[in-house]
């Protein structure tokens, strides 16, 4: 059965699939999808920034903002927040360039950074893999105070990152599109990647990014679930451990502390 339903995922993974369920979710027919849309993942609509019936689609009520001040983020730039609301699904030290046992799956950060030059910097680093639920407010914040040295888009698969996709399809993180923030902090520099998923239709960048950024700036968001995985520099972060696999993590919630070099 697992066989039957990794070849249909295989089937359903196109880009034109992904497109034609983004079209409908940014169409005005989708409004309707809303309130039922909130009751059957349980999202807490009073915290977005406005009235559930101020959305003009189905897409633009699942890319809303929050209202100010619903994220209290210690302003501290030696800490690491989470940049999105999420669960971790993986986490731990990178061996030798290997990320070991998310879902039962290894990767290498040079397949998830698609061979980039940078690959070296967290040969021996830091990994989290936070995945994104329809429930999951879906826009993505900066994880530090830095300066955003490149940006990077890897056309790639649109296959579910959910547990699924990540137990029984091969190496999605590293195999769907992706877009790539390299952020430089003071002491240290952190690989921050968006993955997307199936019926993603795409993953936005803020308009007018700068590339000077504070913590918890809003940097970009997905059109529909995925997954962002952190990478950090070896010795350069001292990991909260009260978290764990499996464990709810919001926007801005402390992650760990940065180790100043």
């Amino acid at each position: 059965m697992k066989t039957i339903f990794r070849l249909l995922t295989e089937l359903s993974s196109r880009k034109t699939i992904s497109r034609l369920t983004g079209q409908f979710a940014k169409s005005k027919i989708s409004i309707k999808l809303i309130p039922r849309f909130a009751k059957t993942y349980g999202i807490n609509i009073n915290e977005a920034e406005k009235n559930i019936n101020e959305y003009v689609s189905l897409n633009d009520f699942f890319t809303r903002r929050l209202k100010t001040g619903s994220r209290k983020i210690q302003q501290d730039d030696n800490i690491v927040v989470s940049p999105v609301d999420a669960k971790i699904t993986g986490i731990g030290t990178i061996e030798n360039g290997e990320i070991i046992n998310v879902k039962g799956q290894d990767y290498t950060v040079d397949e998830l950074l698609n061979h980039s030059p940078r690959t070296v910097t967290y040969k021996n680093g830091f990994y989290m893999v936070l995945y994104l639920s329809p429930s999951d407010y879906h826009r993505i914040h900066a994880p530090v105070s830095g300066e955003i040295v490149e940006n990077e888009h890897i056309p790639g698969k649109v296959y579910p990152v959910n547990d699924f996709g990540l137990k029984h399809m091969r190496k999605v993180l590293s195999r769907n599109e992706r877009l790539i923030s390299y952020i430089r902090h003071e002491f240290t520099e952190i690989a921050l990647v968006k993955v997307g998923a199936m019926n993603v239709s795409s993953i936005q960048l803020i308009e007018s990014l700068n590339n000077e950024i504070s913590i918890g700036d809003e940097l970009a968001y997905f059109e529909f679930g995925s997954t962002v995985v952190l990478l950090m520099e070896k010795d350069s972060f001292q990991y909260n451990e009260n978290k764990f696999i499996g464990d709810k993590v919001k926007m801005g919630e402390t992650l760990g502390q940065i180790i100043k070099k």
